[in-house]
């Protein structure tokens, strides 16, 4: 099967975290110069309302632990980045999907991705339908993408899948394990899109792939960019 995109996109999560500490400026710009289209990361806002990348959302200093949200940008340790400096380093030719863990960073990083001039390549990833569809307002391109389980789809994936052309939810994104072909095809049925995390390992790249998945996640950027020349030919 064929994706709905003309390549299927390989987003390093959290940057080539395999190779570099994760969620820094060295493992994203590592992982777009060994070739990964697509960049991950969670989204937090500082207490003075900066879009910064890290996963937990907290800052530990000896024994304590502070959330990001009660920490001013100045006071954060150096190595975790601003949405802003990504951009700054690493520029716009490329998707970045951002789990939005703070729901007031959802707009934030609408705004500093269209300052940057990448907009139409950020994807916002998101657990709420409703926190999703109240996003759609922000911007016409802006790409929106529920992040969910199977499991957790009690109306079951048709109904969900037309949920999203309704509330003009832009993607699904599913682990690895949840998916079929079947259900790509009932995505891309309604024109959604269909990603697929915690891929890392060749047999499950290739098959995701293989299904006509839209995009996967993976910390090993060579080993997905060796799959997508798999796909390619």
């Amino acid at each position: 099967m064929e994706p709905l995109l003309e390549r299927p996109i390989g987003f390093a999560h959290r940057g080539a975290r395999a190779d570099a500490p994760e969620n820094t400026l060295e493992a994203f710009s590592l992982a777009l110069r060994l070739g990964a289209t697509g960049l991950e990361s969670d989204v937090w806002l500082t207490s003075d309302g900066v879009a910064v990348l890290d996963h937990d959302g907290v800052v530990r200093s000896g024994l304590r632990r502070r959330p990001i949200a009660s920490v001013p940008h100045a006071e954060l340790p150096e190595h975790i980045p601003t949405l802003a400096q990504l951009y700054e380093q690493c520029g716009n030719d490329f998707d970045l999907s951002l789990d939005v863990k703070d729901d007031p960073a959802g707009p934030v990083a609408v705004a500093v991705a269209r300052d940057a001039g990448a907009e139409h390549r950020l994807w916002l990833c998101h657990a709420s339908l409703g926190t999703l569809a109240s996003w759609r307002d922000l911007s016409p391109s802006v790409r929106l993408v529920d992040s969910t389980r199977l499991r957790a789809i009690k109306e079951g994936p048709e109904r969900r899948a037309a949920r999203h052309a309704e509330l003009g939810i832009d993607a699904v994104n599913l682990h690895y394990s949840d998916w079929s072909t079947g259900l790509v095809t009932l995505w891309h049925r309604f024109d959604r899109y269909t990603f697929g995390w915690d891929a890392q390992h060749d047999r499950i790249l290739d098959s995701l792939l293989t299904m006509g998945i839209d995009g996967v996640y993976c910390d090993h950027v060579t080993r997905m960019v060796d799959a997508l020349a798999r796909w390619a030919t």
